[in-house]
């Protein structure tokens, strides 16, 4: 049986997602990428050269955490070194969107402060975290998947200086497309409430408070398990952030 025949389900909502980000303008031309890690060693990804709005199953393809291709007609994105390193340095990683959301996109090339780092709304500390900045690098590059390594295990979003957004999750593609979501909202209320004056954070009672709502929900604190200590140390005792 081919992959894409056993996987349908999964294959289908992979689908779902990549036309969404097209109809959100979150991915335009042949920009962007996704993949969704299926099994251990077999990942399901977005293919190069073409429009997320358009693809259909016999576009996606089938890869190991190699990079080799096990299904599909197609060539994988020339992101690939990005994803493998992201799946081998990240084992709890199980799905991973690279897009383009034009508000985010706005702090990807400001020069100012990253306020996608600090605890403004309730639902973005809780569940997509600080978005730090990953330094420029080439698209397609080697380079670009190596200046990831300092940030990886901290945090689970990242903007790509000049360049877009990466989210990733340790559930399905449509998940992580929820954050991508929530992270594009809370930008774009951030740049309509500049202009009108200055910002209000969530202070360190209020963060440490939120702690209580994660565990409520069930909520795995961001960043590979283990390494950030609580929302309140990442928020407020972590240099950078």
């Amino acid at each position: 049986m081919k992959l894409s025949q056993k996987y349908a389900e999964q294959v289908e909502q992979f689908l779902l997602v990549c036309g969404r980000l097209a109809q959100n303008m979150f991915v335009t031309s042949a920009g962007g990428n996704l993949a969704w890690k299926l099994e251990d060693d077999l990942i399901l990804i977005t293919p190069t050269k073409m429009n997320k709005g358009i693809l259909k199953v016999e576009d996606l393809v089938f890869v190991r955490r190699s990079g080799l291709v096990v299904e599909g007609v197609r060539r994988p994105t020339g992101e690939l070194p990005m994803y493998v390193q992201f799946f081998n340095q990240r084992e709890d990683v199980i799905s991973v969107i690279h897009c383009h959301p034009p508000a985010v996109c706005a702090f990807a090339i400001l020069k100012g402060k990253n306020w996608l780092m600090r605890p403004l709304f309730p639902e973005m500390t809780v569940e997509v975290g600080p978005v730090p900045v990953v330094p420029y690098a080439e698209p397609l590059t080697e380079q670009l998947a190596l200046n990831f390594a300092p940030f990886l295990t901290h945090y689970d979003s990242f903007i790509m200086e000049n360049h877009g957004l990466v989210t990733m999750s340790r559930t399905d593609i449509l998940s992580t497309l929820y954050l991508v979501e929530m992270a594009e909202m809370t930008a774009r209320s951030i740049l309509m409430a500049l202009p009108a004056g200055e910002l209000k954070e969530l202070d360190r009672e209020a963060v440490r408070g939120l702690e209580n709502t994660m565990k409520t929900r069930s909520l795995p604190l961001y960043g590979a398990p283990g390494v950030n200590e609580s929302l309140v140390t990442l928020y407020f005792d972590t240099p950078g952030v």
